[in-house]
């Protein structure tokens, strides 16, 4: 069974940083693209990055250019999501997200299989 499994949020001060992981089990992540997604209550879930299955990534966030940024370890199936100098606005739920045909999309449509969510919350 594919399975996401999200851990790393929690609070932060601003100007803080955390670290999301995404392990992926049932399937090796690096064969589809994994996209990173966050939601605020009553809006909808934004796009911000996807890595390809050929380790290309793209940034669909312009907030969050030049602060966060995304990994993998293959070797661990696992993704990263590297979030540095946090503001008050990035909190939100965090996702994970793979997409079995390996094409990366800033639209929730696509992804096939959805990590449980953590949240981040940004504040003093």
């Amino acid at each position: 069974q594919l399975q996401l499994v999200e851990s790393g949020g929690g609070l932060v001060q601003p100007g803080g940083s955390l670290r999301l992981s995404c392990a992926a089990s049932g399937f090796t992540s690096h064969s589809y693209a994994i996209g990173w997604f966050r939601q605020v209550p009553g809006k909808e879930r934004e796009g911000m990055f996807c890595i390809n299955s050929r380790g290309g990534i793209t940034v669909y966030l312009d907030s969050v250019k030049g602060r966060f940024t995304i990994s993998r370890d293959n070797a661990r199936s696992t993704e990263y999501l590297q979030m540095d100098n946090l503001k008050p606005e990035d909190t939100a739920v965090y996702y994970c997200a793979a997409q079995s045909g390996g094409i990366c999309s800033p639209s929730v449509i696509p992804y096939d299989n959805w990590g449980q969510g953590t949240q981040v919350t940004v504040s003093s």
